[in-house]
């Protein structure tokens, strides 16, 4: 059934856990409820937010205009056969539940976004990513509801032109799309992705390659290096690794010849953390909020902060990281 509140608190719908609230939010379950919004004058009328877990948000104030929860809890498999499954899911699922019931079915294909926050809804809009693996990967295609014409509608992954935290939705389609159901596409044989960073070496000690083993050290290594939201109020990563032409980081690693980076295209990637390490930043702290200790990608909020202190913060470090090495630093995290 529908819900509609308003002046409704957002502090536990962001994991920032910032004082701030919403004119209305309404929490849908199910596609005819969505379609419903057609002729409500809250949802029409005004600025629009569609709302998953909050993760992947920055509020600097109080959201005057209409939220919606999409919460639509099914985890439905089709197309069952021995070598592979295709999972209907509905956008509300939390997204670690899901990854989880998959690992324990063998299910292959999300276990390296095990432990990310966030909704199943969430995942094509950013294109979720780590330790080398992209939820492009898995993703066959995306049905949401068209906010303009209120009709129900089909993109495959490939319409849906997923790029580096990119998509579709984040772009041509942004506030113009509910997204209702993701459709993923697993392996029921191996296909193991040890690949990236001391991954491999980690699910080694652990006993080999099995989806229970990555997720276990994909888990581990995730509450090792980044805060718990319940206990730190953060969003994630909050910058994207920048891409820069090969020429460009040869010219920068002559100047920093330890300096990590990575082949992406026709480019090179270099690690955001790496780059704001270096200036001196990582632990930095501004009052209640704060570049993280541990990770410097990840900016904090110590309690009693605002949205409007952290992202002072953060063009401070996009302007550090600018004047040592000539980068811009691109925001991952969505500011409203």
């Amino acid at each position: 059934m529908l819900e509609k509140f308003y002046s409704h608190p957002l502090k536990n719908l962001n994991t920032f856990g910032f004082d701030v609230s919403a004119r209305c939010l309404i929490r849908a379950y199910s596609v005819p409820e969505i379609l419903q919004l057609r002729s409500d004058r809250d949802f029409a009328c005004g600025k629009r937010l569609v709302l998953g877990g909050g993760s992947n948000l920055l509020f600097t104030s109080d959201f005057d205009g209409c939220i919606l929860q999409p919460l639509l809890q099914n985890i439905s498999p089709e197309d069952d056969t021995d070598a592979r499954v295709r999972l209907r899911v509905g956008a509300g699922v939390a997204w670690d539940e899901l990854v989880s019931r998959c690992v324990e079915r063998g299910w292959h294909g999300l276990e390296n976004l095990s432990l990310i926050p966030g909704t199943v809804g969430a995942c094509p809009v950013q294109n979720i990513g780590a330790y080398g693996a992209e939820a492009k990967d898995v993703i066959e295609g995306v049905e949401y509801v068209d906010l303009d014409s209120f009709t129900v509608k089909y993109l495959s992954n490939e319409q849906c032109r997923f790029g580096y935290r990119s998509s579709i939705f984040k772009k041509e389609l942004k506030d113009k799309a509910v997204i209702t159901q993701v459709l993923f596409g697993l392996s029921k044989q191996p296909r193991y992705n040890t690949s990236y960073g001391s991954l491999s070496e980690m699910v080694k000690q652990l006993g080999g390659e099995s989806l229970h083993n990555i997720r276990r050290a994909v888990v581990a290594t995730r509450r090792g290096k980044l805060p718990d939201p319940a206990e730190m109020g953060n969003a994630g990563s909050f910058f994207k690794n920048p891409f820069v032409e090969k020429s460009a980081a040869e010219e920068l690693r002559k100047r920093h010849p330890d300096m990590p980076s990575f082949a992406s295209g026709s480019g090179v990637k270099i690690p955001a953390g790496w780059l704001i390490e270096q200036c001196g930043l990582k632990g930095a702290r501004r009052g209640s909020v704060g570049v993280h200790p541990k990770q410097a990608l990840v900016l904090v909020s110590y309690g009693g902060g605002t949205g409007g202190e952290v992202l002072a913060l953060a063009r401070e470090v996009c302007q550090a990281v600018r004047d040592k090495f000539g980068v811009a630093l691109e925001l991952e995290v969505n500011v409203v």
